[in-house]
């Protein structure tokens, strides 16, 4: 019962402030707005790239998970972990890595050059749902992959015994893994998507590739149209949710029941050509996201060596506040909402306009208190709100599967609450649970959402900082505070994600 109440206190919250600012939006604005045609257009590129950059992140992040699950080489904890990074790197830092790589006079075009060939144009949908796959490979790659290692030992051990070959050991264990997983994943990179901003700000190439997000941005900053920001923020929220409710009517909730948590050596050593294309997907993948990020660090060197000044170490100092708070108080809110309904309700806050969020929770706070001495609480609350879907995306697979398995003996030892939470609950999702406060930490360090529309120049974050030294030129200081931000992040991530690396290392 008292398990039942956190959960629909935590959902009362988390509704209140979802719903909250839009409608105070709405009433500053004095209703709602008519459609424009160029906003027709922009739903319709908005859509069309978030389903190409979903579909295109699950089917890649499939082989490479499996292959990562069944293959063991020197390295490969590492790899695990620097595969996530690109998730968690500021976007405009990410995207300067992509360019260097695919634009005009990167490293791709370069080597086209040197055999005459044509060079590639990496601006448009196709830079859109590259820029896009970059990002959230890693996320599908380890979702899937932490799935995959949840299968109990015995079952492959049993698969063996009975003589099932690789096809139908596929279609016994495998395929049911991916129906489960796959569907939820494809939805919350769907819904991540349809919010994108930097990414098609800057590789977008024109009017013909505008998103909705950005539609917003040109309503709020040059018209000053509420009313029109606002409907599209609404239009926006629909369309999350009707995806959150699509991908978890089709994504069955049964696991693979209990095992004995023995470790597995291997599993499937397969042929010679298995290990061949196992390797393949692997390097391909490690090509695909370290490169750009070894760009990053490459020019970022120089402007750290030099130092950094005072106000960039302020501002990461800031930036490790709001981030351990966000982990902290996403977690709270993560245990109680890890169910089918708490998923859902949780998509409606990452399908939320920041911008549209920022200016609610501004125009609430204002006859109360400054809003710009509440930048950082409430920037905390708004990076703990976005990265709740991801949270409760790792979690609740985990946490449903541990109710089957452990629920009527939880009822028949008539335990409490805190024996439940102490003995079972947090040893056993102590994996999904370290990669989520690693994913929420790094993702909080990188965001610049609400915190550029209220903080001062006392109360910047260093991904504030970052943006601040590009707008005035000092581009070696912005790439060594990027460094320094992408270090952070990635140790952060690190830290927290040690016991989900405790099993990917089996």
């Amino acid at each position: 019962m008292a398990q039942r109440a956190l959960a629909i206190s935590a959902g009362l919250v988390l509704a209140a402030l979802t719903l909250g600012p839009i409608i105070a939006v709405f009433y500053r604005a004095g209703g709602v707005s008519a459609f424009r045609p160029g906003d027709l257009e922009a739903l319709q590129f908005t859509v069309w790239q978030a389903v190409l950059s979903g579909l295109f992140s699950v089917l890649l992040a499939i082989p490479v998970a499996r292959a990562l699950a069944r293959r063991q080489f020197p390295g490969r904890g590492i790899l695990i972990s620097l595969m996530g990074a690109p998730f968690i790197l500021p976007v405009i830092v990410a995207v300067m890595g992509l360019i260097s790589v695919f634009g005009q006079n990167g490293l791709l075009n370069a080597g086209l050059a040197t055999f005459g060939s044509p060079k590639l144009d990496v601006y448009g949908l196709h830079g859109v749902v590259l820029a896009h796959v970059f990002f959230n490979l890693p996320l599908a790659t380890r979702m899937l992959l932490q799935a995959w290692l949840a299968i109990p030992g015995e079952r492959f051990r049993l698969a063996a015994s009975l003589g099932l070959s690789p096809r139908a050991r596929f279609l016994t264990l495998e395929w049911p893994l991916i129906r489960r997983i796959a569907p939820g994943a494809f939805a919350v990179i769907f819904v991540i998507c349809l919010t994108s901003f930097a990414v098609a700000l800057t590789l977008g190439g024109g009017p013909r590739a505008t998103t909705v997000e950005l539609a917003i941005y040109q309503a709020m900053r040059f018209d000053f149209d509420l009313a029109r920001a606002a409907t599209l923020a609404m239009l926006q929220l629909g369309l999350a949710v009707v995806a959150g409710i699509i991908a978890l009517r089709l994504a069955p909730a049964q696991g693979f029941g209990v095992g004995r948590d023995r470790p597995v050596s291997t599993w499937s050593n397969g042929a010679a050509w298995a290990r061949i294309m196992d390797a393949t997907w692997v390097l391909a993948a490690a090509a695909f996201l370290l490169v750009p990020l070894a760009m990053v660090i490459s020019k970022g060197i120089p402007g750290l060596l030099d130092g950094a000044g005072q106000g960039t170490w302020q501002a990461a100092k800031h930036s490790l506040q709001v981030a351990l708070a966000s982990t902290a108080l996403c977690l709270l809110w993560a245990l109680p909402l890890a169910n089918r309904r708490g998923e859902l309700l949780s998509v409606a806050a990452i399908a939320m306009s920041p911008l549209v969020l920022g200016t609610g929770l501004f125009l609430i706070l204002r006859p109360f208190v400054n809003p710009f001495s509440m930048a950082l609480p409430v920037t905390t609350v708004v990076n703990a709100m976005m990265a709740l879907p991801f949270a409760l995306r790792i979690l609740r697979p985990e946490a449903e599967t541990l109710e089957q398995d452990f629920g009527r003996l939880r009822q028949t030892l008539r335990m409490s609450g805190w024996a439940w939470l102490r003995l079972v609950w947090l040893p056993r999702l102590r994996r999904p649970m370290g990669f989520a406060a690693g994913l929420t930490a790094a993702l909080a360090m990188g965001d610049l959402g609400v915190i550029a529309l209220f903080a001062d120049p006392d109360r910047a974050t260093l991904p504030l900082q970052v943006y601040r030294l590009m707008g005035a030129y000092q581009m070696e200081a912005a790439a060594g505070a990027a460094l320094l931000l992408l270090l952070l992040s990635f140790g952060l991530f690190w830290l927290f994600d040690r016991g989900g690396r405790i099993h990917a290392e089996r």
